[in-house]
């Protein structure tokens, strides 16, 4: 996720579990781009132990061959082609999800970046640009060339994040493509990350927005297959997350000043409020602008031994539709 799953962040998700593997943020290719110092440290100085890929976005076809042969000259796990990022400002410029509404185009670059990248190479992608009918055109596409793998997220780019997924689309990859398939989008705790995998039978999940919100998850889902019992989390628990992210990240950059560093953490904090005090540490948050006021906030809604909520509200404007994986 750009500009919140970054170093500091990858760092700190590890200490509670942390997944298998990490996709760095993207790097944006372009004719004359070079590749983002910042999103860099996520390979040179991942000290994790946790392999991580290196993710790409464009569509000028000699800038994507010239930074994959950059990047393979790195520790990477691989090389992954996002095809799925929704922002307006990227698909304007046909890249992310923007390109899914040229699959040939789509079928030309997968061709010259596989002849190009010697290890592995994944794409993520969504189920369509306006609608799901449009995943079988593109399936026939990925098949077309010997990707590792293909990670779906189960909506369209017009969808966003404002609907349900549509795990069948998840499915029909698996029973289509011959590498393993990954299912992304919605699981925000167990039961939706079970769900998920038994209507798709994906290899496996990746997991976002849901992470952030409860850095525990990675952690429930093995305790979940492992038949372990985990501890319920409470505000404390949540306050000290907080307060170490806040830590780590406000040391990964240089020029570290508390107001606008309030700024960054809003990006993660409009996923933790949620569902906490009833929406109203949600509504402060939002407003505060200094670093007393944010950790006011903070201790005033979460300095407790109160169970967390194990899911959001089902009315969340940053959570939708989740309740339908069941």
């Amino acid at each position: 996720m750009q500009d919140v799953t970054d170093l500091p962040f990858m760092r700190l998700i590890a200490r509670y579990g942390g997944p298998d593997l990490y996709v760095t943020e993207y790097f944006r290719v372009t004719p004359d781009s070079k590749l983002d110092a910042t999103i860099l440290k996520s390979i040179t100085q991942n000290d994790t132990g946790i392999p991580v890929i290196a993710q790409m976005i464009g569509q000028d076809i000699p800038a994507l061959i010239r930074t994959a042969k950059a990047l393979e000259q790195y520790p990477i796990a691989g090389i992954d082609l996002n095809l799925g990022c929704p922002a307006p400002v990227v698909c304007r410029k046909d890249a992310g999800g923007g390109l899914l509404r040229q699959p040939e185009r789509v079928n030309e670059i997968l061709k010259v970046l596989r002849e190009t990248i010697q290890g592995r190479f994944t794409v993520k992608c969504r189920v369509g640009f306006t609608d799901k009918a449009e995943f079988p055109r593109l399936l026939e596409v990925f098949q077309n060339h010997a990707i590792d793998g293909l990670t779906v997220h189960g909506r369209t780019v017009k969808d966003a994040y404002k609907t349900a997924v549509h795990p069948e689309c998840v499915a029909l990859a698996v029973q289509t493509m011959p590498c393993p398939v990954i299912a992304n989008g919605n699981v925000v705790d167990v039961p939706t990350g079970v769900a998920y995998l038994r209507h798709t039978q994906a290899a496996g999940l990746m997991l976002g927005r849901g992470a952030i919100r409860h850095p525990w998850l990675f952690d429930h889902l093995r305790a979940h297959w492992e038949g372990r019992e985990v501890t319920p989390r409470t505000g404390r628990d949540m306050m000290d997350y907080i307060q170490n992210l806040y830590d780590m990240t406000a040391a990964f950059h240089p020029h570290y000043e508390t107001n606008s560093h309030v700024q960054k953490m809003k990006r993660y904090m409009v996923y933790i409020t949620t569902g906490i005090a009833d929406g109203q540490f949600e509504y402060r948050i939002r407003r505060v602008s200094t670093e007393p006021e944010f950790f006011a906030a903070c201790h005033e809604y979460l300095d407790n031994d109160l169970p967390l909520p194990v899911r959001p509200p089902e009315t969340s404007s940053v959570f939708c539709g989740f309740a339908e994986l069941k």
